[in-house]
C-alpha cells in the first residue's frame, strides 16, 4: 500500500510541473523576461498577479511555470549523462575484471570522497556560467552510485546460465554486456536515476543560487531565490513560492523513485 502511495502521488507530482512546463505559453499569462514593469514591483498575490511579482514587477507565477522547463531538462539531461556514463563504466568493470575494474573502483572511490556540489562548482568556475556549462558540470560529477551498482549487479549475474550461454554462442562482451546483462539488472539502476533528477534538480537550484548557473533574466528556481534574498523581510512571497516550486519537485521525484524500488524489488511485498 505505502509503495503504491508513494508510486501515485510523486508520479501526480511530476506529471503536474511536466504539464506545467510542457504547456507553459499557454498556461502563463505573462511573458516572463519581457514582462518587466516597475510600476508592480513587489505587487502581493492577488487577482491580477496570482502569486505576486518581483522586484522588476515580472509575475512569479509566469516566471515558475517557464522556470519548471529548465529545471525538469536540467535534472533528465543530466541525470541520463550520469547514468550512461556510470552505467558504462560499471558494466565493464564488473564483466572484464582486472586491472580495469581496479581502476574504475578507484575513480568511483574518488568520485565519492568529492560532494558533488564541490566538484560542480570547480568546474563551473571553469567553464563560466550558462547552460551548458551546467549540464557539463553536473553531467559528469554524480555517476559514482551507477557505476557501484551496476558492478554489483553484474558481478552476481555474469556467472548465471543466461550470460554463459550468450558466450558459448559466440557473442561478443558489448553484446553480452548491453544485450543481455543490462535488461536484467535494469530494476535498481532505474530506481537510482529516479531520485537522482530530484538531486540534479537541487544541484541546479543551488549553483544558480549561486550566480554559476542559469544567466539571468532567463527564470530558474535557484535564480529566483537568489534574487529574492534581499526582498525577503518586504516581499517574502517571492522566496516562499519558487522555493516550494523546488521543494515539491524534489519530493516527487524521491516519492516516485522509492515507490518504484518498493515495486521493482522481489522481496518488496515480504518485507511489509
Amino acid at each position: 500500500m505505502k509503495a503504491g502511495a508513494n508510486l501515485y502521488v510523486g508520479g501526480g507530482i511530476i506529471l503536474l510541473i511536466a504539464v506545467l512546463a510542457i504547456f507553459a505559453p499557454l498556461i502563463a499569462p505573462y511573458d516572463p523576461v519581457t514582462s518587466a514593469n516597475l510600476m508592480y514591483a513587489e505587487e502581493p498575490p492577488g487577482a491580477q498577479f496570482w502569486l505576486g511579482t518581483d522586484e522588476q514587477g515580472r509575475d512569479i507565477f509566469s516566471r515558475m511555470v517557464y522556470g519548471a522547463r529548465i529545471s525538469l531538462f536540467i535534472g533528465l539531461a543530466v541525470q541520463v549523462m550520469n547514468t550512461a556514463i556510470g552505467v558504462s563504466l560499471g558494466l565493464s568493470a564488473g564483466y572484464i575484471g582486472g586491472w580495469w575494474d581496479e581502476m574504475v573502483q578507484g575513480l568511483t572511490n574518488l568520485m565519492l570522497s568529492i560532494p558533488t556540489i564541490v566538484f560542480a562548482l570547480a568546474l563551473m568556475a571553469i567553464l563560466g556560467p550558462g547552460l551548458l556549462s551546467l549540464l557539463i558540470a553536473l553531467g559528469m560529477t554524480d555517476w559514482a552510485y551507477s557505476c557501484r551498482i551496476s558492478r554489483a549487479q553484474v558481478l552476481t549475474q555474469k556467472s548465471l546460465n543466461y550470460v554463459q550461454s550468450a558466450r558459448t554462442m559466440g557473442f561478443g562482451p558489448l553484446h553480452v554486456m548491453f544485450r543481455e546483462l543490462l535488461p536484467n539488472i535494469a530494476g535498481p539502476l532505474i530506481v537510482v536515476a529516479t531520485m537522482g533528477v530530484g538531486s540534479a534538480i537541487m544541484a541546479e537550484a543551488s549553483l544558480s543560487f549561486l550566480g554559476l548557473g542559469v544567466v539571468p533574466p532567463n527564470p530558474s528556481w535557484g535564480g529566483m531565490l537568489s534574487s529574492a534574498r534581499e526582498q525577503l523581510m518586504v516581499a517574502p512571497w517571492v522566496a516562499i513560492f519558487p522555493g516550494l516550486a523546488l521543494f515539491a519537485a524534489v519530493l516527487g521525484f524521491n516519492l516516485l523513485g522509492d515507490g518504484l524500488r518498493d515495486l521493482l524489488d522481489p522481496h518488496g511485498k515480504g518485507r511489509k
